[in-house]
Parts: C-alpha cells; sequence; structure tokens
C-alpha cells in the first residue's frame, strides 16, 4: 500500500521510486540508442555517395593504411591494434562489452582463410557500408586515399604483396 506524505503530495512508496528509476533508464536508454540509430543511418545514406576507388595496386601507402587503421579509422577498436585481436586498445567498459557482444565476432585480419570479403571491392562496400550480418558499422570519415592507404595495410596484414 503505498504512502502519501500529505506535507508535498509526493509518494514515498519505495517500490514507486524504483519504478520511476527504472522508466528514466530505459528513457535515457531509448534516446541514447535512438541516437545512435540515427547518426548510424545518416552515415549510411552519406556511405553510397563517395566513388569507389579505381585501384588501389599501385596507390595505396600500407603505413599511411596502418595510421588509419589503428587511429582515425577505429577499425582497431574491433580488430586489435594491426590486425591482431588479443591487442584492443584500452576501451570504455561499455564499449568493451559492446564489442565482446558481437555475433558474428570480429575476424582476423591476418588470417585470410577466415576472411569472407576476397576482393578490395568487396572490402570497399563493407568499410563505406558498414557489413552486412555483423556488427561493423559505416566509416563515412575516411577520405579516398586514406580509404586506398587502409586496403593497402589490410593487404600487408593478410600477407599479400602488392
Amino acid at each position: 500500500m503505498a504512502m502519501i506524505d500529505r506535507k508535498d503530495d509526493r509518494m514515498t512508496d519505495p517500490t514507486n521510486k524504483i519504478l520511476r528509476g527504472l522508466t528514466f533508464a530505459c528513457i535515457v536508454s531509448v534516446v541514447c540508442w535512438g541516437s545512435q540509430f540515427i547518426e548510424i543511418a545518416e552515415m549510411n545514406a552519406w556511405a553510397g555517395s563517395q566513388p569507389l576507388p579505381k585501384s588501389t595496386r599501385t596507390t595505396g601507402d600500407a603505413e599511411r593504411g596502418r595510421a588509419v587503421f589503428n587511429g582515425k579509422g577505429v577499425c582497431h577498436y574491433c580488430h586489435g591494434i594491426d590486425g591482431n585481436l588479443n591487442r584492443r586498445p584500452h576501451l570504455a567498459a561499455d564499449t568493451a562489452m559492446l564489442i565482446n557482444q558481437l555475433n558474428p565476432p570480429p575476424v582476423d585480419l591476418r588470417n585470410p582463410n577466415v576472411l569472407r570479403l576476397k576482393t578490395d571491392k568487396q572490402r570497399v562496400r563493407a568499410i563505406l557500408d558498414g557489413h552486412p550480418g555483423t556488427g561493423m558499422f559505416p566509416d563515412t570519415t575516411m577520405t579516398n586515399q586514406e580509404l586506398i592507404d587502409t586496403l593497402a595495410y589490410l593487404a600487408l596484414l593478410r600477407g599479400e604483396s602488392r
């Protein structure tokens, strides 16, 4: 039975306090996840507008691609520093928890036997548009040159010479 404090007409029942707290937490969660969904949807809309690089074989710089992979591209969050899944950067606890829950988990980019994307064209689409069926989100912040450099670096991780 709820008790009402007549001095200021507020509920003092502990159950109602808990329910109010849960309601607030749900609202915050919906707002946070909703804003992330909208941001990803907006990024995805832009992702398709970038032209695909015509040739990555001769113009990519693997060392610059490494800097993008381990920095601006935030690829290392899920795929690990230099593609080593066991060497992820220091992440906030909630970010690390979300990455650990990805199903399927991020692949080892150093092992060509487990990679499903076999061509640079497929890799470009995955980077720009996200990778369907996985937790990989689109990256619309990369310039074409950064994308070409990243592809060169990915080839280096796979042990392919360019």
